[in-house]
């Protein structure tokens, strides 16, 4: 099997604190990898070590046939990079930025027009081509920033958080064309808070503090989930929570939309014990089930797992 993507024992402190603490990583060759986690997981501090803008303390990452350590620039020459601040320039129009873009990579001029034409269409901005950046949405100022980096058709893409602040349906456009850029042969390896956006990816990196906790495909990971998973509604989920924490039966208790999500040892038991006390209490239940978890459900039950240890 054919990796594009080699992460061995990575680590970068700052200070006193461990921001990525010997990560190890390798994404297949084609596919889309998302490294998955809430702020302060160490996910940019990963993103800017693998583009070679900050230096491991310790391991190295292998990008195609190049280490990070001791060949950036070339890796450089083949890697698109969005940060989660891209700087477009808001005073050029959508053309002139990827004009410059494309001045900045050294594009051939002779294939420069055409490269910029496809992005334009491929990215769903040839309307719009005329326009400042700034007045631009934000979804289409992501697509604009994502076809900056692909003016030089790099082999490699790596995302820091793109859709932060960025409306439902703007995402399911980038998404739409990063599996696109997928099914073209680039290997994508994207950062994201967002558990909808990591059940997309082939492989996912569950991580926190500096740890990657689990890895593997979003699928595996769901079916592994190792206890009974209860959904309840009721006229207060907020006091039927209190009110479930407080069982020694009960693993976690947590709110998920409108939704009370438990984590218990037996099914039966559980249900019947969380009905009679909701009963008590005066709490009107409308139902309890047991449901599938989401690759967030997982999340959770596994972090505070490990915090528990």
């Amino acid at each position: 099997m054919e990796y594009d993507i080699i992460i061995s024992s990575m680590t970068k402190k700052f200070g006193d604190l461990t921001a990525v603490d010997r990560l190890s990583i390798k994404v297949k060759k084609g596919t889309i990898f998302g490294l998955v986690g809430p702020d302060g997981a160490g996910k940019t501090t990963t993103m800017r070590m693998l583009c070679s803008l900050l230096t491991p303390d310790s391991g190295t990452a292998i990008i195609g046939d190049h280490d990070i350590l001791k060949e950036s620039e070339e890796i450089k020459k083949d890697i698109g990079y969005m940060p989660q601040r891209f700087s477009l320039y808001g005073d050029l129009t959508v053309l002139e930025n990827l004009e410059f873009y494309a001045e900045i990579y050294q594009v051939p001029r002779k294939v420069r027009k055409e490269k910029i034409e496809h992005l334009l269409e491929f990215s769903n901005l040839s309307k719009h081509s005329y326009k400042l950046a700034d007045q631009l949405s934000g979804g289409m100022k992501q697509k604009l920033a994502l076809s900056c980096n692909l003016i030089h058709t790099p082999k490699y893409l790596l995302l820091d958080e793109p859709t932060i602040g960025v409306d439902p349906v703007a995402r399911r456009e980038f998404w739409r064309i990063l599996f696109e850029l997928k099914d073209l042969g680039t290997t994508i390896f994207v950062s994201t808070p967002y558990m909808d956006e990591a059940e997309r990816c082939d492989e996912v990196g569950l991580m926190s503090e500096g740890k990657i906790v689990k890895s593997d495909t979003p699928s595996n990971i769901i079916n592994n989930f190792e206890k009974p998973l209860l959904c309840v509604y009721s006229e207060d989920n907020h006091k039927a929570k209190n009110m479930a924490q407080e069982e020694e039966y009960v693993f976690d208790a947590y709110l998920l939309g409108e939704e009370l999500h438990v984590v218990a040892d037996d099914k039966d038991y559980a249900i019947n014990n969380l009905m009679e006390k909701f009963k008590t209490n005066n709490i009107t239940v409308d139902s309890i089930k047991e449901v599938s978890p989401s690759l967030e459900d997982v999340f959770v039950y596994i972090i505070k797992n490990e915090k528990r240890r």
